[in-house]
């Protein structure tokens, strides 16, 4: 259960089921049997856009960014901000405003960028996932969902990125992340979901979170054991 103002992570190896599990709550999969329910009310996530209409933002481990449109774009893409009058009826954008908007924005978010107005291609990794999370979180109103936001990121670029987990979860979002980085499970979930095998096999508070309960569950009791005798 993801609930608001806190932050879930979903571990296991590869091959858990992860993947399935986030691509059915953003409406890319849609479920052979079980229910979605978002406010105790069942809800049908039919495809990405159905789930954004519900307040449900995902950021994909790809970012899903386009590196030759620069920073605002990335921001707005598929949600750009339309002239007034005649403006809207001919779909014009209106790029100042879109600007201004995302100033905003990113100051709030205290993601640095020297120019809005560069091409994303020629941002750091870090900042690009920063360029990803902040577009979710500027249209995500209840669950904010990111598949391993520190991939391949250097220690400062994954502490920035971690700041705007916790920057999601003093928002009152229901913040859900997926990785395989154990510390940074340990240090941001109030609570972890373990799959194996596609089932659930374990949810850990944050008090009995410790990282070699998690490998005990991701692995399994006998993996563990055999790793241990040798």
């Amino acid at each position: 259960m993801l609930r608001g103002g806190e932050v879930s992570a979903l571990v296991g190896d590869n091959g858990a089921g992860k993947s399935t599990v986030v691509k059915m709550i953003a409406g890319v999969l849609i479920p052979d049997a079980g229910e979605i329910l978002i406010g105790g009310v069942p809800v049908q996530l039919s495809d990405p856009i159905s789930a954004r209409r519900l307040g449900i933002e995902t950021v994909y481990q790809d970012l899903a960014v386009l590196p030759n449109l620069d920073v605002v774009t990335n921001l707005y893409i598929g949600r750009e901000i339309y002239r007034g009058g005649v403006g809207r009826f001919l779909r014009m954008v209106n790029r100042r405003a879109m600007l201004e908007e995302a100033r905003v924005l990113l100051a709030d978010l205290d993601i640095k960028i020297s120019s809005l107005r560069q091409s994303v291609g020629s941002l750091s990794g870090g900042q690009r996932q920063s360029v990803a999370i902040g577009r979710a979180l500027a249209f995500a109103s209840k669950v904010l969902i990111m598949d391993e936001p520190t991939a391949a990121l250097g220690v400062a670029e994954s502490a920035a990125v971690l700041r705007l987990v916790n920057h999601a979860r003093e928002r009152g979002l229901a913040v859900l992340i997926i990785s395989h980085i154990l510390p940074h499970v340990i240090d941001l979930a109030d609570q972890v979901v373990v799959m194996r095998h596609g089932r659930v096999v374990g949810v850990l508070g944050r008090e009995e979170t410790t990282q070699q309960r998690l490998v005990e569950l991701i692995v399994g009791p006998e993996a563990t054991s055999i790793h241990g005798s040798e």
